[in-house]
């Protein structure tokens, strides 16, 4: 008998529970770092907020987990690519938002006055990239073509080429441009095409950077723009330390006055400072600082073992998929989460330039983090229709 309480049930027969208690489990210790570094604001705003996404993120990741996203992928194609595009587009309409120099935002308090969360289009359609790439390189395989050949290489770098250049065109986000980049390296890379490739392109990039980095940006009014300031001061922490460097500067002392174990919860020197002395962005960007200097060391290895858990998780979940599109589905989701992580604790640690990335499930950020419960959902998904091993061995005969 079907009643109102069977989905619950179901659920919790076949969704990933323990990926869903990690991302929990993680998400409050966000929480608790949040409610410290927007004490000084002397409100609940951004914790309330927080606690919003987090309940929304949960239905996300519930329903989610009832969707077949291999076949509604195959159906809704057209569908998923125009909405990236038209969501992204919507950047350059009115309610588009400016913060930090990148026109990132939706906001959907000029729609609906008094609304508290914003909308950050390229976070969220990294799904729907994940999944037209997953789907765009299983259909190479089963046309009996090698992901390696020029042809492959050109139609699924194209297409990423086409969603970076649109978000660098309207957002100006090259932060975020980075992270799709490493969804495409990772996703390639478990589908099988060749190093010659990653090295071809990669050496290609590097070699380009080395000249204009020594012979032609140093001759150009290029060479004092902010962008290629925040590189700059990384490669010499005494070029700029009270412009480009100086976040990067108190993030770093932040960390290193925490020690071992830390100045204690709410106690933290800079997180509770008011004068301008105190940590910038401390509740976004630099929110493993504020980890850092309440919690210590002892608390920023918590944190990045939490979060490397949810990455192994979809590892395994990719690992033991009952189809390629689903393993390259979680391959992607796991390196998005991988590259956001490493790129936003490099930022802070003072040797990646400041990129503007959040720290996934921690940081600040409604949009943030309703997206990152969603895409965990979608690994759910996968998680429940995974085939048991003795018939998932049967099918490969």
């Amino acid at each position: 008998m079907v009643t109102l309480f069977s989905p619950i049930r179901e659920f919790f027969r076949k969704g990933d529970l323990l990926l869903l208690s990690l991302c929990l489990a993680t998400s409050s210790f966000g929480l608790v770092l949040i409610y410290s570094a927007t004490r000084y604001e002397g409100g609940h705003k951004a914790v309330i907020v927080q606690v919003i996404g987090i309940c929304l993120g949960i239905i996300a990741y519930m329903l989610l987990t009832f969707v077949d996203f291999q076949l509604f992928t195959e159906k809704n194609w057209k569908l998923l690519l125009g909405f990236s595009v038209v969501f992204i587009l919507l950047l350059l309409t009115p309610l588009g938002k400016s913060v930090g120099g990148n026109r990132n935002w939706l906001a959907l308090d000029r729609i609906i006055p008094g609304f508290p969360m914003n909308l950050q289009p390229n976070e969220i359609v990294k799904l729907p990239f994940i999944l037209l790439l997953a789907l765009q390189l299983t259909k190479i395989q089963e046309q009996g073509r090698s992901v390696s050949s020029i042809p492959s290489v050109i139609q699924i770098g194209g297409f990423t080429v086409f969603m970076l250049g649109l978000i660098a065109a309207v957002c100006g986000d090259m932060g975020m441009c980075v992270i799709y980049s490493a969804i495409f390296i990772t996703m390639a890379w478990v589908s099988g095409v060749d190093l010659r490739w990653f090295l071809l392109v990669g050496g290609g990039i590097a070699l380009a950077t080395v000249i204009l980095w020594l012979f032609v940006l140093p001759e150009t009014s290029l060479w004092t723009d902010y962008r290629i300031m925040r590189f700059r001061v990384v490669f010499d922490h005494d070029l700029d330390p009270l412009g480009k460097g100086f976040q990067q500067s108190r993030s770093l002392l932040a960390i290193g006055s925490g020690r071992l174990f830390g100045q204690g919860y709410l106690h933290g020197t800079q997180t509770q400072a008011l004068n301008d002395d105190a940590l910038p962005a401390r509740s976004t960007d630099f929110i493993f600082a504020v980890c850092g200097e309440e919690f210590g060391m002892v608390g920023c290895l918590l944190l990045l073992v939490l979060l490397s858990l949810i990455v192994l998780r979809c590892v395994w979940v990719g690992r033991h998929a009952s189809s390629p599109f689903s393993a390259y589905v979680c391959m992607g989701m796991a390196g998005m989460l991988l590259s956001q992580v490493a790129f936003n604790v490099g930022m802070c640690l003072y040797v990646l330039p400041v990129m503007g990335l959040t720290l996934p499930f921690i940081s600040y950020g409604g949009s943030s983090i309703i997206t990152l419960f969603a895409a965990m959902g979608i690994v759910s998904s996968i998680k429940a229709r995974t085939l048991p091993s003795w018939l998932r061995d049967r099918s490969q005969v």
